[in-house]
């Protein structure tokens, strides 16, 4: 099994890499996906996130505002965080790899690859990327998203530029959608044929 390490900044478009690899028949392992289920209604991980940080979470799961304000530009309180999700995301990612390991290629979409040191752990890294102004105009249009916001987040994850260093290949998705596609496409192609050889 060749494992893919999937990653890109926020508004480079990951997502929509993403489901076009499902759409080439390469399953993908979600690590946001993953938090959702762990942190929602009825969520493994809710009692302790509840007594590590009180009045984060209700019958609907964790409150992602009331979270992200607990955490955000807290780096001790973040890793207190992380030190409860990330744990549980791995389980669920080997479980899933073993579900899956007579496949060619799998894809595991994380978006901190590089800055919580996953590309160690795959065998292909992938970087998703886009020009700087058309990542700053997919972010400013999210709903409650702020200039001040956008630079926080960006202050966190590695730059792009130096992703794209550090990638194997890169999807570039600052062009038609239907090209983006094409590369995707011919990446799996490659993918698999060097699984055949």
């Amino acid at each position: 099994m060749t494992v893919v390490g999937l990653t890109g900044s926020i508004g480079m478009g990951k997502s929509a890499v993403t489901a076009m690899f499902r759409r080439a028949g390469v399953p993908v392992f979600d690590a946001d996906a993953a938090v959702h289920i762990l942190q929602g209604s009825g969520g493994v991980l809710l009692p302790e996130i509840e007594a590590r940080f009180p009045g984060t979470t209700g019958p609907a799961g964790v409150d992602r505002a009331k979270l992200g304000a607990a955490v955000f530009g807290k780096p001790d309180e973040l890793k207190a965080l992380e030190r409860i999700v990330h744990p549980a995301v791995a389980r669920m990612r080997a479980h899933w790899l073993r579900r899956n390991r007579s496949l060619p290629v799998v894809v595991l979409d994380v978006p901190l690859l590089f800055e919580k040191k996953g590309w160690r752990t795959v065998d292909v890294v992938v970087v998703v990327s886009a020009p700087a102004w058309m990542q700053r105009k997919r972010v400013l249009a999210r709903p409650g998203m702020t200039a001040g916001k956008f630079r926080r987040i960006l202050a966190l994850q590695t730059p792009d530029a130096e992703k794209r260093r550090r990638a194997d290949y890169v999807i570039t998705t600052g062009c038609l959608k239907h090209e983006t596609e094409a590369q995707v496409r011919h990446l799996v192609a490659c993918l698999r044929a060097k699984r055949r050889r």
